[in-house]
This record gives C-alpha cells, sequence and structure tokens, in this order.
C-alpha cells in the first residue's frame, strides 16, 4: 500500500509551503498550474501515479496549504520553491512534471536547478507569451473569477474553456467536473491576490532565448483542443529543448490530466522510467 507523508518546507522568503510524499518508486515532482493546488491533479491521475512514482505533490505559493502572501513574486521565486521541497525532504534529484504554469516553473526550474533534475515533462505549457503560441484572450478571462459570481459558477466558468470539448459533452466529464465543485468547499480557497500575484509572475516570464540550456531528458505533452495554450506551442518548445520528444493526446484539452488519466500517467511514467 502506498504511504503518504505531509509536511511543511520554508522557502527563501520566509514562506512556509505544504508538500506531500505520496506512493513508492523513483521521485517524482508535480507541479500544478495557475491558481491551482496540489489537490487539482485529481484522484484519477494520482492513483494510477502512486503505483509508479513517489510523488511531491506541492501547494505553489498562494495556494492550497501554503503560505499566500499579498505581495509581488517571480518564476524563479517559484523554482526556487520546488528546490527548497526537494532539499526539505532530502530528495537530491527527482523526475519534474509541470502542467501550465507549473510547466513554466519546470522549465525555470530545469535552467536554475540542473543538477536537481532526472526527467522533464512540460505538460500543456509555453516558453512565455513573447515567444508562444498566442493566447484567446477571452478565454484565459474566465480563468480569474469576476465580481458578482459564486465560487460554483467561477469554477464552471473556468473548466468550460480548460477542458476539452469532448470531455465537456461527456456524461462523466460532467460528474468529474460536478465532484470537483463538491469537493471545493473541503480546501482553503485560494484568495482573488494570488490570481494577480501569478499572473504579474507569468507575463513578462521567458525562457525561449534559454532553452537550449535545458540537459535534462524531456518530453513535451499537450492535448490538441487546448483552448488555453494552443498546442501550436509544441513545436516552438521542442524545436529550442535539445531531444526533446512529443506526444499528442488527440481531442484533449488543456485539463489533459482529467481528460485521460490513463495516457497521462503511462506515457510519461513510461518515459521518465527510460531516464537515467
Amino acid at each position: 500500500m502506498a504511504t503518504t507523508t505531509r509536511d511543511f518546507a520554508p522557502t527563501k522568503d520566509g514562506l512556509k509551503l505544504r508538500y506531500e510524499l505520496r506512493g513508492e518508486g523513483d521521485p517524482l515532482t508535480l507541479i500544478m498550474g495557475f491558481s491551482g493546488s496540489s489537490r487539482g491533479w485529481g484522484e484519477p491521475f494520482l492513483t494510477r501515479m502512486e503505483k509508479r512514482y513517489r510523488m511531491v505533490l506541492i501547494d505553489n505559493r498562494g495556494t492550497g496549504e501554503s503560505d499566500k502572501p499579498d505581495r509581488p513574486w517571480t518564476m524563479n521565486d517559484m523554482a526556487d520553491d520546488v528546490a527548497a521541497v526537494l532539499d526539505h525532504a532530502k530528495i537530491a534529484r527527482a523526475h519534474i512534471y509541470g502542467i501550465s504554469m507549473g510547466g513554466m516553473i519546470s522549465q525555470e526550474f530545469a535552467l536554475r536547478h540542473p543538477a536537481k533534475v532526472r526527467g522533464l515533462v512540460l505538460g500543456c505549457t509555453t516558453c512565455g507569451m513573447a515567444h508562444g503560441a498566442p493566447t484567446n484572450p477571452e478565454n484565459v478571462g474566465k480563468l480569474v473569477p469576476q465580481p458578482g459570481q459564486s465560487p460554483e459558477e467561477a469554477a464552471r466558468a473556468a473548466f468550460s474553456v480548460a477542458c476539452g470539448t469532448a470531455f465537456l459533452n461527456t456524461r462523466e466529464g460532467q460528474a468529474f467536473i460536478d465532484q470537483q465543485i463538491a469537493d471545493m468547499g473541503k480546501y482553503p480557497v485560494t484568495p482573488m491576490h494570488t490570481f494577480t500575484r501569478q499572473m504579474e509572475a507569468i507575463m513578462p516570464w521567458d525562457s525561449y532565448e534559454r532553452l537550449g540550456q535545458i540537459k535534462a531528458p524531456t518530453l513535451i505533452f499537450h492535448g490538441d483542443d487546448d483552448k488555453l495554450l494552443p498546442h501550436a506551442n509544441v513545436e516552438i518548445l521542442k524545436s529550442r529543448i535539445p531531444g526533446a520528444k512529443v506526444h499528442i493526446l488527440n481531442g484533449i484539452g488543456h485539463m489533459f490530466f482529467w481528460e485521460a488519466p490513463e495516457e497521462s500517467v503511462r506515457i510519461p511514467g513510461d518515459f521518465l522510467a527510460s531516464v537515467n
């Protein structure tokens, strides 16, 4: 049976980050995207992955049970947060699997802390706003709660663009979303200032000119029905990261780990298992 431990790691700038070690096997750090905590991966994905890897699940600063300061921070800060968690957990080197903003953090982590990275999975992400494929501002805007919206209304608006069309039109997809919304009250709410501070970190960040410095074996993983970060980002990343591999999920949206949990564990899991 997989074991789970929870703890808090101190950051360089005095915050406490909640993390969880779950599962058995080589260490795999999972880095969540914009405004989400580590619980955002969903149990269908996590229960599969814990059978293969010892997951390091991090609540990014501003989310979950981690500290939520209302002050500016950068992508460098969030990459260094990952290093702080691994140091606290006494993990010298780990696989890294980040999605969306978490994929940006993962790139920055691989650039700032290369000795700590074994294999790298970049899910539904981009090299930044300056060189990445253009986003749809209207869709991105739906990720941020609007004045007067209830938490459920805000979540459904976000999921309407974060999830692929096919998933949204299935009974199973709607049931999963309904359960995610029903469970929201069990966990700390992401405050509005976190949306602002994380977006402030995302907008100026860019890795394009530095991607050639990534030495870790890399898999780029993306759905072709991504309404937030178009899958055209795949070729941009692949062209810049030496030796990068690619896997495209057909008919799958931004939240590929919800929509296709088996494939989202098996393909990256097999790739990382091949890395020394």
